[in-house]
């Protein structure tokens, strides 16, 4: 008995103008499409997800960002400083967080380091770290190191590091080794063979990366204040709870127009980098 689910996975015969029969493998399309869907409805299912709750609340977000218009351009003096400790976090974690990322993702890369076991277990040690999101990270850091702008700095740095440490170590074991070995059989050591061979054809994406980081770090940085990290997230955290919303605009206007412009520095000098 021919069961109509097989007969669809079975590869579909051909048959040429001269008589000669192939096959060829049926599409897998349908199978995929349907257990989207059958995944998206059973996650809505288990989320208590609501499309009725959301077009009827949903209108209440606008009414909350009207109410930030206008800001109140009188309580800049307050956001000044705050915002500076939060590019200081931003710009001092993403440097630590990148540097300590070039030792570690050279003992991280199969190429470099022939001991499979050494280099599992750092990739293994770099997942666990990329597990734990910046503001969990800050949240125990302020319980061993206090509240302030301390924590925030090193939760950043870690954030930094776990990224800036994974896509380093790809674009290791994806370079040419030819250049590296030849400098090694004249009689370089590991260190001058990687900076000579290795280096220029993994700095490029090393910055890109690095700056790319940095870009996210600013809007990380602003968040970390909620668990007392320090930056501008404790004051958009007391003027939330104390629904002063136009105060809240003029953070969010500042910050906005702090961000728009790191990116574009950023993203100009990825492009000169590329």
């Amino acid at each position: 008995m021919n069961n109509p689910i097989l007969s669809l996975m079975r590869p579909k015969e051909i048959v040429l103008s001269n008589g000669k029969k192939v096959y060829k493998k049926r599409s897998y399309t349908l199978f995929v499409v349907l257990l989207i869907a059958l995944l998206i409805y059973l996650s809505a299912k288990m989320t208590g997800f609501n499309l009725q709750v959301l077009i009827k609340r949903g209108e209440q977000f606008f009414v909350i960002l009207k109410r930030m218009v206008p800001p109140n351009t009188a309580y800049i003096d307050e956001v000044i400083p705050p915002l500076l400790d939060t590019i200081k976090m931003s710009v001092l974690g993403t440097f630590i967080g990148a540097l300590l990322a070039i030792p570690y993702a050279m003992w991280s890369a199969t190429n470099l380091t022939k001991n499979n076991w050494i280099t599992s277990l750092l990739k293994l040690l770099l997942s666990l770290i990329r597990t734990l999101p910046t503001l969990v990270i800050a949240l125990i850091l302020t319980y061993v190191f206090g509240l302030g702008t301390f924590a925030g700095t090193l939760s950043i740095a870690i954030f930094t590091f776990s990224f800036v440490a994974k896509q380093l170590y790809e674009a290791i074991e994806t370079a040419d080794m030819l250049p590296y070995e030849a400098m090694e059989a004249l009689g370089a050591n590991k260190m001058y063979s990687f900076l000579g061979a290795i280096k220029p054809q993994v700095l490029p994406t090393y910055l890109s990366v690095a700056l790319y980081t940095f870009e996210g770090n600013v809007r990380h940085a602003a968040i970390l204040g909620y668990v007392g990290a320090g930056g501008i997230g404790i004051i958009l955290d007391e003027n939330l709870g104390w629904r002063e919303y136009q105060n809240v605009g003029m953070i969010l206007l500042c910050l906005f127009l702090t961000v728009v412009v790191i990116e574009s520095v950023s993203r100009y000098l990825r492009a000169r980098l590329t």
